[in-house]
């Protein structure tokens, strides 16, 4: 999936614009000094395109990725060819839990929902910091328990509120993750991730539009009214919201990064499958 990885300010298609920075992951940004000090050396900057596969389901996993201006959307794949997201993983944590909780690989698979860059971590590093049983391993544990939460009230929207409320929730959790309210994004592609049929995602984006909450225009969405989007969202969102706020305290703050620690982090892009 991913290319070697490449050093330098340039590349073949030209100059490139300026690289994220890890501080944009809130999680990487609440580490103290020291373990950056560790960990960021062994950062490779990766560029992930819209609808990048990061991991398949079954298959081994070999970094834990850590978004900066990108989201990545877990899903679970039906036998038939039908897709549901049961969570989101933006700037707030990291994506490859599974990789510091036992196990290598994961039954579900995940799809870049935003396109945008994540700092990945080789399994080894990251397994080597979780058990010294530091400040990584605790801030791992809670953005856990905070993502167990997200995908156990997806489950509950799904079963028991609206496509309304279901889009509304899902574009409040991904404007959540991003750093302005503009979202680029299909309708069949929301329609694969919330599970349901695009004509009931057209219809409640319509609804949306004609109270100028959103705007959309050739799969850009652009939140307009977001007081407005969450009195219209379900109660799911507000119980992740809280729960989020609660478990992650390092959200609000941004703590500035040792500059040694991240000099010449290596660049990589994934290729589609």
């Amino acid at each position: 999936m991913a290319k070697k990885p490449t050093k330098g300010s340039s590349s073949a298609s030209g100059p490139r614009h300026a690289e994220p920075h890890p501080s944009q992951n809130h999680l990487l940004a609440a580490l103290s000094p020291e373990v950056q000090g560790r960990l960021f050396p062994h950062l490779e900057l990766a560029e992930l395109p819209l609808r990048a596969l990061m991991y398949e389901a079954g298959r081994p996993m070999r970094h834990v990725y850590f978004p900066t201006d990108s989201i990545i959307s877990m899903q679970y794949l039906m036998e038939n060819g039908a897709s549901t997201a049961i969570s989101v993983v933006g700037n707030e944590g990291l994506l490859g839990i599974t990789l510091y909780m036992g196990g290598e690989s994961t039954p579900s698979r995940s799809l870049v929902q935003s396109a945008g860059h994540a700092y990945r971590l080789p399994r080894q590093k990251v397994k080597a910091e979780f058990e010294r049983h530091g400040e990584l391993l605790l801030l791992m544990l809670r953005y856990t328990q905070a993502l167990i939460t997200q995908v156990a009230q997806t489950a509950v929207c799904n079963r028991h509120h609206t496509i309304d409320q279901q889009l509304c929730r899902w574009l409040l959790l991904s404007m959540d993750r991003l750093a302005d309210n503009r979202l680029t994004m299909t309708q069949e592609f929301i329609s694969n991730m919330l599970g349901v049929r695009r004509s009931g995602v057209t219809q409640a984006a319509s609804k949306l539009e004609h109270q100028k909450v959103i705007s959309y225009q050739r799969g850009l969405i652009h939140v307009l009214d977001r007081p407005k989007l969450e009195s219209l969202s379900c109660e799911c969102y507000r119980v992740v919201k809280k729960e989020t706020d609660l478990l992650l305290h390092y959200l609000p703050q941004k703590q500035v990064l040792a500059k040694d620690a991240v000099s010449d982090i290596p660049t990589v892009t994934l290729e589609q499958s």
